[in-house]
């Protein structure tokens, strides 16, 4: 008799062994320029994320000096881990470039063909000829301010909204004195004295920051934006209520009559738009202080113009206007880590599952971020900005 069996006879006969098949891991070859201290003073990685890197078998050259303005020296660099090199050409012929500043024309030519670019972009500081320059060089482009993470928010751009609210506070509260051309106010609610005003144009994370640091030092505030359901946000999230409108013309421009701070924080989908005409900047107190947070998004004042860290005032109608697009640089340090806390996850998730190509295809973070992909556009608002051709990267990597 046979002996029963659970299994058949094709299930008894010796089967083939399916294993996964794993990716090969990556290794990245970083290359870490010095910025120009004139205009930018923040650097990409810290020490910490740099050894962090190194101990994961990634490679970083960086050229000398780099983290001088800061406060990061060379001699910390080179003990976590990093090469260091005074040869500006030998790190932007590295594989994969760290920026903080978009690159030259210049830099762009030292660049070999194919290389990856990670930087910030600054749309209201480009021209045409930059794009031409990353096409020409079949380069692959990643905007910090474009990168979108898995819960549809802007990491990048959070964390340095952050910090250039609380920076346009602070330098407000600079040119508010009168050595420095403004009215001899300080802020702060002093007995006796009417509180400092300050008007707000905008409702998101830069005004936050703004509108807290002004409610700390004292200040009477009055926040502008058309999005109602970001009003309640705020007028639930702050520690005391303040003045809300929408954006009307009559009103704004009343509280802009009054104010001695005017912070422009309104981020539009392609550009900021102008919410202040320049007739509303003339009816506005002499020695008043502008500064347009969002310049480089093309500011949200009609007289703002962009300005640098060497010069970064202009004074129309009486106003003072800052107009600095990197206004975190300021604060060096600050910046920089928070740069460096947000890009090296980044940068070890890229070789995980291969190469950063594969990266692209998968993670829909990294692509958020392309903007030219091996030298084809595929960013519909740098297009329409520029009137430039461009590509729909999902239709490329199918």
């Amino acid at each position: 008799m046979d002996t029963l069996s659970p299994f058949s006879k094709s299930e008894l006969i010796p089967q083939e062994e399916k294993l996964e098949i794993r990716k090969k891991r990556g290794q990245l070859f970083i290359g870490i320029p010095k910025e120009d201290f004139r205009i930018e003073k923040r650097v990409c990685l810290t020490p910490e994320s740099v050894n962090m890197l190194v101990k994961a078998g990634h490679k970083i050259l960086i050229e000398a000096g780099a983290g001088l303005e800061a406060s990061y020296d060379d001699k910390k660099y080179s003990e976590a881990g990093a090469i260091i090199t005074h040869d500006k050409e030998k790190v932007f012929a590295c594989p994969i470039i760290l920026k903080v500043e978009p690159p030259t024309i210049d830099e762009i030519k030292l660049m070999k063909p194919k290389t990856y670019l990670f930087s910030a972009l600054q749309l209201k500081t480009q021209k045409k000829e930059y794009f031409a320059a990353l096409e020409k060089k079949k380069i692959t482009a990643l905007c910090f301010e474009f990168i979108k993470d898995k819960f549809n928010a802007y990491p990048f751009l959070d964390s340095i909204s952050e910090i250039a609210g609380i920076a346009s506070i602070q330098i407000a509260a600079d040119y508010m004195c009168r050595m420095n051309g403004g009215k001899g106010l300080l802020f702060g609610n002093i007995a006796g004295v009417p509180p400092t005003e300050v008007v707000i144009i905008g409702a998101g994370l830069v005004a936050e920051a703004a509108i807290r640091t002004s409610l700390a030092l004292g200040a009477n505030v009055k926040v502008f934006d058309n999005n109602i359901h970001k009003l309640k946000r705020l007028q639930k999230t702050l520690p005391t209520q303040v003045f809300t409108s929408t954006i009307q013309e009559k009103v704004l421009t009343k509280a802009l009559m009054r104010c001695d701070v005017a912070i422009g924080a309104v981020k539009g989908c392609n550009r900021s738009p102008i919410l202040v005409t320049e007739e509303m900047v003339q009816r506005m107190k002499p020695g008043a202080v502008v500064i347009d947070v969002c310049i480089d998004n093309g500011g949200c004042f009609e007289t703002s113009e962009v300005t640098t860290h060497e010069k970064p005032t202009q004074i129309k109608y009486g106003v003072i206007h800052y107009g600095v697009p990197n206004i975190t640089a300021k604060y060096s340090k600050t910046a920089s880590l928070a740069i460096s806390n947000i890009l090296s996850p980044y940068l070890l998730d890229l070789c995980e599952n291969g190469s950063i190509d594969d990266a692209v295809s998968y993670d829909n973070s990294i692509r958020s971020g392309i903007y030219m992909y091996k030298g084809i556009l595929v960013n519909e608002a740098i297009s329409k900005w520029f009137n430039l051709n461009y590509k729909d990267i999902n239709l490329i990597l199918l």
